[in-house]
C-alpha cells in the first residue's frame, strides 16, 4: 500500500532483545509495546510511573503515534495511560516512555518485556484559526456535558 507511513526506529541501549512493536491481528489498529526496564517497576495504586521502551522514532511529517492504554491491564488491574492517548509528534526524536497510572486498589508490578500499552498510527491535520464575532447556529448550540442525554 504505497500510503502506508514508513516510521524508522532507533533502539537505544535499554531495549536490548526486546521484540519490536508489532500488530497481534490482521485487524488490528494498535501495535503492542514493550517495557524495557532495567528491573521491575511497582506502580503504586493510586500513583503512575514512567516506563521506558527503548525505543526512539522518526515519525513522518503529517502523522503522529498515539499512546493508547490495553483493555486488558485497564480491565483486570485498573491500569491506564494518564495522558491517554498521549500524542507522539513527528518531531520527536527522544526516548517513548509510557506514562502508566493505577486506578486500582492494589500495586501493579511492571517487569522488563511487559506490553504495557499500544501504539497507533494517525495522520494529523494543522488547522488554521480565525476570531470570529460569532459562530453558526447549530440544533445542539452551547450545551455540553450530557445535554444529548445519556
Amino acid at each position: 500500500m504505497s500510503d502506508t507511513p514508513v516510521i524508522d526506529l532507533l533502539r537505544l541501549p535499554n531495549f536490548g532483545d526486546l521484540p519490536l512493536p508489532s500488530y497481534k491481528s490482521t485487524g488490528a489498529a494498535g501495535m503492542d509495546i514493550h517495557a524495557a526496564t532495567d528491573a521491575d517497576v511497582t506502580v503504586a495504586a493510586g500513583g503512575r510511573a514512567t516506563i521506558p521502551t527503548g525505543l526512539a522514532m522518526a515519525i513522518p511529517a503529517g502523522f503522529e503515534v498515539q499512546i493508547r492504554p490495553r483493555s486488558g491491564l485497564a480491565a483486570k488491574y485498573g491500569v491506564t495511560i494518564a495522558n491517554a492517548p498521549g500524542t507522539i509528534d513527528s518531531d520527536y526524536r527522544g526516548e517513548i516512555q509510557i506514562i502508566l497510572l493505577n486506578l486500582g486498589d492494589t500495586d501493579f508490578t511492571v517487569f522488563r518485556g511487559m506490553r504495557v500499552a499500544q501504539m497507533v498510527v494517525a495522520p494529523v491535520i494543522q488547522s488554521e484559526f480565525r476570531l470570529s464575532g460569532s459562530l453558526n447556529e447549530t440544533g445542539r448550540g452551547a450545551g455540553g456535558f450530557g445535554s444529548t442525554g445519556v
